[in-house]
């Protein structure tokens, strides 16, 4: 039985993980920091934990006591004051200790470590030209675990979005759809949405090969955040004539507008479908009332 760390265990995608994990039979450590677990269950193979990654003595201490095969490290803050510590430093402390006590490592990064400025996909080979402070932290994070943990995986992935919760993505659409927030959605930003279910068994399987270095996981369907919102306000029953749109390059704020990801070393290597918004949505019963 194979031993694996989640770090953000009740994050979206980090609550993935450790449902799949634990039904796959995996010895698992989740940990959170301010949201504890709804409900714990009772068996010896899912120990909660509660840590904070900025704590470079409690990182050291949780991963010595579990002893894992293997980290998948998910913790991040995307904004706000703690924007560094928790996605920089945490990334540093977690690496850090993984490559002093000989753990394997797979940490989760982002496409918005790209400017955005180029027309075709950005592939493994790229390297990192942010433009936002959330795209400088994954980038200073990919830089220490690169040059500290050579062996590890860095997984650069886009929108995660899901249906049991919901994820934040298409909650920010039905606010709009339904009245309560008043955003417009951008024509000229495209990424490339994988849902999460997809992404948790493409990492656990990855986690189970050699591979080493950056590896692209992202959907198969490339599309704007605004047709992103209106296929996912059709599926959820609201009215997409709701959903307004504007130019992120009329923005006052710069932002990476194409982060199209090449996906394709991944469905080289992996059996785990990376499928397009349509397919999920298609595959998944449409409901109004969420």
């Amino acid at each position: 039985m194979q031993r694996l760390f989640i770090t953000g265990g009740t994050g979206y995608l980090g609550g993935e993980l450790v449902r799949q994990a634990y039904a796959q039979g995996w010895q698992v450590a989740a940990t959170y920091f301010s949201h504890p677990p709804q409900v714990a269950v009772d068996d010896a193979r899912l120990l909660w934990l509660s840590l904070d990654v900025r704590d470079m003595l409690q990182v050291e201490e949780a991963l010595d006591a579990f002893q894992p095969d293997l980290i998948i490290h998910t913790v991040f803050q995307q904004s706000g004051p703690d924007l560094w510590s928790v996605t920089v430093e945490g990334a540093r402390n977690v690496s850090a200790a993984a490559q002093a006590l000989g753990i394997r490592l797979i940490h989760m990064s982002s496409d918005v470590i790209f400017d955005g400025e180029r027309e075709g996909a950005y592939t493994e080979q790229d390297a990192p030209s942010p433009v936002s402070p959330y795209g400088a932290a994954k980038a200073a994070a990919e830089q220490f675990v690169t040059e500290h943990v050579p062996e590890a995986v860095l997984v650069r992935t886009s929108l995660i979005y899901g249906f049991t919760p919901i994820d934040r993505h298409t909650r920010f659409v039905l606010d709009i759809a339904d009245g309560r927030n008043t955003a417009q959605l951008f024509y000229d930003e495209y990424r490339c949405p994988i849902f999460v279910g997809d992404l948790a068994a493409a990492l656990l399987e990855l986690a189970q090969g050699d591979y080493r270095g950056v590896i692209n996981i992202a959907g198969a369907e490339c599309m704007s955040r605004h047709e992103f919102g209106i296929l996912l306000a059709q599926h959820h029953g609201r009215d997409p004539a709701q959903l307004s749109g504007s130019l992120s390059v009329d923005s006052t704020v710069r932002r990476p507008r194409n982060c199209r990801l090449d996906s394709s070393r991944a469905r080289q290597i992996l059996q785990t479908p990376l499928r397009g918004v349509r397919t999920v949505l298609d595959s998944h019963p449409a409901t109004a009332n969420e």
